[in-house]
């Protein structure tokens, strides 16, 4: 029979022993160091002034009375050093560090209460894609003392690194890097058909792909329209975000149909034949002036000018040309053409 225990090494008492007092309280004190164990500091070398009861993690080459006895637990009791080896699975709240270790069976290693879990789910249930999940009201990330970041990393240019805002786990929009190193804003109506809304490039360059615009005109070529009568548009040379050419206008062409309600920079270019005084004027529905031009030389050959106007318009709104004067006027691009863009 073994004279100590298996894990603690308290010594028995044994039937034919003499004086089993001393044994008795040897295993008390044994006790009185490693329940619940408080560890003061890691040390290779004796405190000068050690107090009683307190407990030292003898570090690797150790000296003085703690000499070889390095990985072990020195208790000081009754003026002197207990010296214990501790075992795989014993815990010590460690002062000096103010943290909880566990012996591993060779050295002491910090215990992490979550360690580094596959999945975590906070008040919600993480999975395989959502590996990190929070189901609250709110998610505050701070400072720390001056500043704060939160990173989004991808591998390669090709890959992701966004934020997604969905409605009803349905996706509508998105802004980050996303398929290339371009920052970029994404929306959607319905969680499938995606549109950029902004990007910029590495070098700063904004881009607006949806953002509406049109340079609009009649066919090439000089046409005199008739006092009096209003004409749409035919082509349109430049078009983003949803101008639309809409029902006929009866001295010729179409109307330009407003896609977005927004407010619209508007400019009118005339390059005119002058025949006497003329204007052209950007009518709203028809009725309503946005810019004009008005020219009373009869005696210039040729004639260029523009008008800008700023108007809010609204979604459905069209826009035709109204004239006074029977002036020839020379459509094409850079000629008599409108440009709208929304601001």
């Amino acid at each position: 029979m073994s004279e100590t225990t298996v894990n603690l090494e308290l010594p028995y008492i044994l039937p034919s022993q003499a004086q089993k007092h001393v044994t008795h309280n040897e295993a008390l004190q044994r006790l009185d160091a490693v329940t619940q164990l408080t560890v003061t500091a890691t040390l290779a070398t004796p405190p000068s002034d050690p107090q009683e009861g307190t407990c030292y993690d003898v570090a690797a080459s150790s000296t003085g009375a703690w000499t070889g006895k390095s990985g072990k637990l020195a208790f000081r009791q009754d003026g002197d050093w207990i010296f214990i080896g501790p075992k795989d699975g014993w815990r010590g709240w460690f002062l000096a560090e103010d943290k909880m270790k566990v012996h591993d069976g060779s050295a002491w290693a910090v215990y992490d209460a979550i360690g580094t879990p596959s999945f975590l789910g906070i008040n919600t249930t993480a999975d395989s894609t959502n590996r990190l999940a929070v189901s609250a009201t709110a998610t505050l990330l701070t400072h720390d003392g001056n500043g704060h970041q939160v990173k989004v990393n991808k591998a390669t240019a090709g890959d992701t690194a966004s934020l997604l805002f969905q409605t009803g786990w349905s996706g509508r929009a998105e802004m980050g890097l996303t398929g290339s190193d371009d920052f970029a804003i994404k929306v959607s109506p319905d969680g499938s058909a995606w549109s950029s809304a902004l990007s910029i490039t590495g070098q700063g360059q904004v881009r607006m792909p949806q953002r509406s615009l049109v340079r609009a005109t009649r066919g090439g070529g000089v046409l005199t329209p008739s006092s009096g009568s209003q004409t749409g548009f035919s082509a349109l040379s430049i078009s983003q975000g949803g101008f639309s050419l809409g029902a006929a206008v009866v001295g010729g062409g179409n109307r330009l149909i407003v896609p977005v309600t927004a407010p619209y920079l508007v400019c009118l270019g005339v390059e005119a034949n002058p025949a006497g005084a003329f204007s052209v004027a950007v009518k709203v529905n028809g009725t309503m002036t946005i810019a004009s031009i008005n020219d009373n030389d009869a005696a210039s050959t040729s004639y260029g000018n523009c008008a800008i106007g700023m108007m809010f318009l609204n979604a459905g709104d069209w826009l035709v040309l109204e004239h006074t004067g029977s002036t020839p006027l020379d459509f094409g691009y850079d000629k008599t053409e409108l440009t709208v863009v929304m601001l």
